[in-house]
Formats: C-alpha cells, structure tokens, sequence
C-alpha cells in the first residue's frame, strides 16, 4: 500500500538532529522542525529548518520526560510563520521506545493548538530512538492525531522508518522482503525512451507500488532498435510512449502501477506529479531537462539518479571510428553536489541547448564566434549500451536502499564506464565543489521550482490601469 503520509529529510539535518536529541547523558533533548510540502494530494513534509532547544534552557530533562522553554517554539513560529510552514515538535526516547506516550499526548494537546493560534493547517510533533528510528504524528486544527506512515532519510545510505514497525531491520537485497517494502514506494521515471523504458521496466518488475512514467513524445519507426515493449503498430499510429508503456506493464502489474503522464518535465502537472515521488530516476537526452530534474530533487528532497550514454567518434582516414562506447550514473542527495555542480550541465550549455533548439543559425553563429562551446554531438544510442547503463543505474538504487557494496556508499556518486577500454570508475563527492543550493526543501512554494512559468494561475498577479 502506498504511504499517503510521509516526513523526508536531508541527511544533513538528520544527522543534526539525532546528535543533539543524543548527546550522551541518557536524558531526553527536543528540537522543532520546520517544515514545507509538497504541492500534491499526497502529505509529504519536508524539513527545511531545525531549531535546537538547548538542555540548559529545559526546566526538566529526564530519561522518560522533558519540559522545555516555550522560547524555542517562538522561534520557530517566528521563522515559520511568514511561509504559513508547518511545525514538528520532536525529542528523543532514550530508552527505545518506538510510540508515543500518554504524557507525549498530554503535551501535545496543550502545546500544539498555541501554535495553531499562530498559523497553519498542520503541526504536530516527533519522537526518535537511539536506533535512529524516527516516528511522526500530524493534527489538524480539531487536533485530532494522524500518524505518518514513513519517516525517509536520503543520504548516502536511503532509509525509511515505517509506523507499523515493518523493515525496521533492513531488508536484504533481492529478497521477497525487499519487494514488499518497494511496493509501499513510489518511483518516478523521466523520459521513457532507450534508458528510460528499461529503466522503467526493471523497476515494475523489481515491485514499486506505483511508476510515474512522464514523457511527452510519440513513438516513431526509429525508436523500435531501443523501445521495448513499443511495435511497429504503435509506431504506425503514433502512440504516446507512455501510454504504449503503461499498457506494457499493466499486463503483468495490473492496472494501478503505471502512471503516465503525457507531457515535458517542464511543466506544472509533470512537477507536481514528480514531487510525490520517494525515488527520481531521470534518463532524458537534453540539458534543460536534467536541470528540471536536479531542481525537483532539491525542492522535494527525493533521491536523484541521473543516467547518460554517449559514443563518440573520431576522424579515421576517409572514414569515421568509434572513439568510445561510454555511460555515466550520478546519484544526487538532497543537500548532495548538484548535477550543475559536477558539470554536467552549466549556464553556458543550457543556453547553448536552447539555441540550438529555437535558432539554429544563432547557435551556429556564436559556435562560429567563440561564445559557446557548442553542444556535443552524440551518436543514436543502441540498445546494448542502454541496457548495460539501465542497469547499473536501477542497481546503483538497489545498492543504497539495500546495501551489500563491500566499500561505503559515499565512494559511488558517480560511476562512469568505458567499454571501450574496459575500465569503469567511481567518484565520491568530495570529487566535486558543492554550492549553495537554494532550492533546497522549497516545497510547494510559489512558483514552483522558483521558475515563473511554472507558477499556478491562481497565484498570477493582475495589474489594473
């Protein structure tokens, strides 16, 4: 079943949380979160900001109770407030116990509607275990309580702190009890073509409860060398490749799986269907819509992996040559190196992608003057070379949801192959220069990404004479 309810976080202020909620005296420690959302149905909280409550200011600090200075929640609404953002109330069990206690009930139902005083629809509050396990709860302004299904972490390692206790233990890979957690998950899939829809294929199979599928083009006789599941009817009638490919797995999921969206990543339907996703796989062939997908990851704090492949060719004789055969995957945390930090796209190539695409001559033009680099030409991809990196991507996924890598996660950001020279190599993240990514835990804050042609109509603002 999937989770309607959910907490994400980033690593960072995971970690931020669990050292202060554990400092190693064995008392309880509290903090609040502050938190935004996605712009769904679907209630994800994003945390977005911690406000650590210092022991010295609790009047009480035991190792089953805690009583804290209302100056922290002040600050808190303080930051929250001009946002209308929702709060969270958190402190640590320090024994293990993984529920709420009847005095955590009692201090929410006289704390939380002070809150609710100030701003909001949605408060609530927290608890973590010296495991790390975290177990959340939201009210609605009658306060009446709603636990959250799954509290997730997207760090180098994926986590997911189920409510009913299920896969508190990890699951190991490959085992019927990793495709029952998978299928309380959500993935999405950008571009369903040579990548994409084996990609997409692996993950049905694999047992995701649901596979957002979002593409906008049709297939044409030229896609069937690398399509799967596309025919030479679909060809002939045009079909959406998302429809063609919804239908696929339906035949062996059944009817509720596959989500298809006919449509560019870079609109408001395709951003706001991604959002609600807990996993982002993006394999497109354009710069602008890997920079859509590294903004969505960052606004929604959804685990990113990024897969490309490429054969070069070189002058040989009259002829041509195969220079290399070569595929890259790029996993992106939430907080984590960006794509544009690690290169794969800049200012200067999205700007070049989109000459190319709308003036050709003016591309052609400042190629000619020495003002862009220009975009590399890459050969047509060929389904051997897509099924070998499709599959090194869905498996770097299995890899950190599941761990069984001998060496630590961190050392596989980006892994690039070379078929050509047989090598294939692995960089951490301290490979790259990580910026300030604003983006960050944005939510449904308008507009949309922070780009304006995504911002909701009801939002747009009228200028009268």
């Amino acid at each position: 079943m999937i989770p309607a309810t959910a907490l994400s976080m980033s690593a960072e202020h995971y970690a931020r949380i669990y050292r202060h909620l554990f400092p190693g005296d064995g008392l309880e420690a509290a903090a609040v979160i502050i938190c935004t959302k996605v712009p769904a149905s679907r209630l994800r909280l994003l945390v977005q900001d911690v406000v650590l409550v210092p022991y010295a200011e609790c009047a009480v600090r035991e190792p089953d109770q805690i009583v804290w200075p209302g100056s922290a929640i002040e600050e808190a609404i303080d930051r929250a407030d001009s946002k209308d953002l929702t709060l969270m109330l958190v402190h640590s069990h320090p024994g293990g116990m993984f529920e709420f206690s009847d005095l955590d009930d009692r201090s929410d139902q006289l704390t939380i509607p002070n809150i609710f005083h100030s701003h909001g629809t949605h408060h609530g509050s927290a608890i973590m275990t010296p495991d790390g396990a975290m177990l959340a709860r939201v009210y609605g302004c009658d306060m009446s309580p709603e636990v959250l299904d799954v509290v997730s972490v997207a760090g180098d390692d994926l986590r997911w702190w189920w409510s009913d206790g299920k896969h508190k233990q990890r699951p190991l890979a490959f085992t019927n009890e990793t495709k029952e957690e998978l299928s309380r998950l959500v993935a999405c899939v950008v571009g369903v073509s040579g990548t994409g829809s084996l990609v997409a294929e692996q993950l049905a199979r694999l047992g995701f409860g649901q596979v957002q599928l979002i593409d906008f083009d049709r297939v044409e006789a030229r896609n069937l060398n690398r399509i799967i599941n596309a025919t030479s009817a679909d060809a002939t009638s045009e079909r959406l490749k998302v429809d063609v490919f919804a239908n696929a797995i339906a035949s062996y999921r059944g009817d509720q799986v596959a989500i298809p969206l006919a449509s560019s990543i870079n609109s408001r339907d395709a951003v706001a269907l991604a959002s609600q996703a807990d996993v982002l796989f993006c394999c497109v062939d354009t710069l602008e819509a890997r920079y859509i997908c590294d903004l969505i990851a960052a606004s929604f704090l959804i685990p990113f992996f990024d897969v490309g492949v490429a054969i070069p060719t070189r002058r040989h004789g009259n002829g041509s040559a195969i220079a290399d055969v070569c595929g890259r995957i790029d996993y992106v945390r939430p907080g984590g190196c960006t794509l544009q930090d690690r290169g794969v796209y800049t200012p200067e190539t999205l700007r070049a992608e989109y000459l190319s695409s709308v003036s050709p001559q003016s591309h052609e033009e400042e190629v000619q003057n020495g003002y862009l680099k220009g975009v590399v030409e890459q050969a047509p991809s060929v389904i051997t070379l897509n099924m070998r990196a499709a599959s090194a991507c869905v498996m770097e996924f299995v890899a950190r949801a599941y761990p069984f890598r001998h060496d630590p996660n961190s050392e596989y950001v980006r892994t690039a192959f070379s078929l050509a020279d047989g090598e294939e190599e692995r960089f951490a993240e301290s490979s790259f220069s990580r910026s300030t990514n604003i983006a960050l835990a944005r939510g449904d804050e308008e507009p949309l990404l922070g780009l304006p042609s995504l911002r909701s109509p009801t939002t747009e603002v009228s200028h009268v004479a």
